[in-house]
């Protein structure tokens, strides 16, 4: 059965949700670390290098660990350490694809870019570079960061630019676009929300549709970011 990782918080709705298509989900512990709004969003606590390769934070907890090797995944650990505020909790928090890694370069944990170093790596202000983008697919995302926007259309991306806002991140005034979502598998994106209670959501439908993704509504009412959702294989 293909695995994702979710933030421990996903209710039981979204979880069964998940469930039913077909997913197995395995829960990222939260860190003591981050402050409460973030904590347990997978985005800011690991990065998928591979569907076999996997690299977390030095001090993530280590029963989560061994559930990941258990399942037969390599887990590499981070070379910085997680800090509560920024850029010391950004160090895996990039968009990382088959052929590009994007991310703030400068605040890249060590081991994560000698992981990626046979991938164009591109440089982009934005430190939460993640968090602020959805992958649609190989060639298309969406993201309402304008460094991000700009640098991949540069690489011949289709992108969707959306304005800030209308996302629940609890503790803080919005959520972000790439942590109320995940690809689960090429063409099934699937959303902790509905898209038609989403400010936006006509042109999220469209633009999906163009690149025939298909949408998976795990909860009923507004998109919330729980960080994103992170399928391994």
């Amino acid at each position: 059965m293909s695995k994702v990782i979710v933030d421990y918080r996903i209710d039981n709705e979204e979880k069964n949700s998940l469930d039913a298509l077909g997913y197995d989900v395995l829960i990222c512990p939260p860190s003591s670390i981050l402050y409460d709004a973030v904590c347990g969003h997978p985005d800011m606590l690991l990065n998928i290098i591979d569907l076999n390769t996997i690299i977390v934070h030095k001090d993530t907890e280590k029963n989560f660990v061994n559930n990941l090797c258990s399942y037969g995944y390599n887990v590499i650990f981070s070379n910085s350490e997680l800090e509560v505020s920024y850029p010391g909790d950004v160090a895996l928090n990039a968009v990382n694809m088959t052929n590009i890694f994007v991310h703030n370069l400068n605040h890249t944990d060590k081991i994560l870019l000698e992981a990626v170093n046979n991938k164009k790596l591109i440089h982009v202000k934005q430190g939460y570079t993640k968090c602020s983008t959805a992958i649609v697919s190989e060639n298309a995302i969406m993201t309402s960061d304008t460094g991000i926007c700009n640098a991949l259309k540069t690489e011949g991306f289709d992108v969707l630019f959306l304005p800030p806002g209308d996302i629940v991140l609890p503790g803080l005034n919005y959520g972000f676009i790439g942590g109320c979502c995940g690809l689960l598998e090429e063409g099934l994106l699937a959303f902790y929300g509905d898209l038609n209670c989403y400010a936006y959501g006509n042109e999220v439908l469209n633009f999906l549709n163009k690149h025939k993704v298909k949408p998976a509504f795990l909860r009923k009412g507004k998109l919330m970011d729980r960080g994103s959702i992170f399928a391994i294989g």
